[in-house]
C-alpha cells in the first residue's frame, strides 16, 4: 500500500513527459513543413527578418533573406520591403540599415524600403507592425531562412498581420547543419503556443 502513490507518481510523470513528447515532435514535423511550403502572391509588403551584419555588409545568411525579397519585389508580388533587426554595441549600422543599402545598391528605391529595429523575432515583428500599419500593408511574405519560418508567421499572426511563408531559397545553412536550428525552432514554437511568443528573448541566444 505504501508503494502505491509512488506508482501513480511515476505513471503520473511518464504521462506528462509523453505528451510533452508527443507535442514537441508534432511542432517539429509542423516546423519542418512549413519550412518547405512556398506560397508568393500579391501582399502589401515584403517582410525580412534580421540577421547578423558586420561593418554595414550583411552576412550569408542575411543577405540570403534579403535576396529572397528582391526577387519578389523584382516579380511584383509586393512594392515595399520591409527590414528589421538592431545593431550590437560598437557596430556602425543596425541590420535594418545594413540591408536597406543593399537593396539600395541593387536598385530598389529608398521610397519601396521600410525599416525597423528588434533584437529577436518577436521585436523585429513588434517594431515593424505599426509601420506597416501605417502603409496599409497588413498581408506580409516573410522572407527568412526555411527552419525559421514557422515561428516567424505564429509571431506575425499574434501581432495582427496575415503571413505567408517565403523562404529564401539560398540559405548557407543547409543539409545536417540544419538540425540544430530545426530542435530550436522547435521548441520555441511550441513553447511560444504556450506561454506567448514575447516570452521568447532567450531563444536568439540559442544556436
Amino acid at each position: 500500500m505504501l508503494l502505491a502513490p509512488l506508482r501513480w507518481a511515476i505513471r503520473i510523470t511518464a504521462l506528462v513527459l509523453g505528451i510533452l513528447v508527443l507535442y514537441f515532435g508534432v511542432t517539429l514535423v509542423q516546423v519542418w513543413l512549413t519550412s518547405r511550403h512556398y506560397d508568393p502572391h500579391p501582399a502589401g509588403a515584403i517582410l525580412v527578418m534580421g540577421a547578423a551584419q558586420y561593418n554595414c555588409t550583411p552576412t550569408l545568411d542575411l543577405q540570403a533573406r534579403l535576396d529572397e525579397a528582391l526577387e519578389l519585389y523584382r516579380q511584383g508580388y509586393a512594392h515595399l520591403i520591409m527590414v528589421t533587426g538592431s545593431k550590437e554595441p560598437g557596430d556602425k549600422c543596425t541590420e535594418s540599415e545594413s540591408g536597406a543599402m543593399y537593396l539600395e545598391s541593387k536598385g530598389v528605391p529608398a521610397s519601396a524600403i521600410l525599416e525597423a529595429g528588434g533584437r529577436d523575432s518577436y521585436q523585429n515583428i513588434e517594431d515593424a507592425v505599426p509601420i506597416l500599419k501605417a502603409h496599409d500593408a497588413t498581408s506580409v511574405l516573410v522572407s527568412t531562412d526555411p527552419f525559421h519560418e514557422d515561428r516567424s508567421m505564429g509571431i506575425a499572426s499574434s501581432l495582427s498581420l496575415s503571413p505567408s511563408p517565403t523562404p529564401t531559397q539560398t540559405s548557407p545553412i543547409r543539409g545536417w547543419s540544419t538540425v540544430p536550428y530545426f530542435a530550436k525552432e522547435a521548441v520555441g514554437v511550441g513553447l511560444g503556443r504556450i506561454i506567448g511568443f514575447n516570452h521568447l528573448e532567450w531563444l536568439h541566444l540559442v544556436a
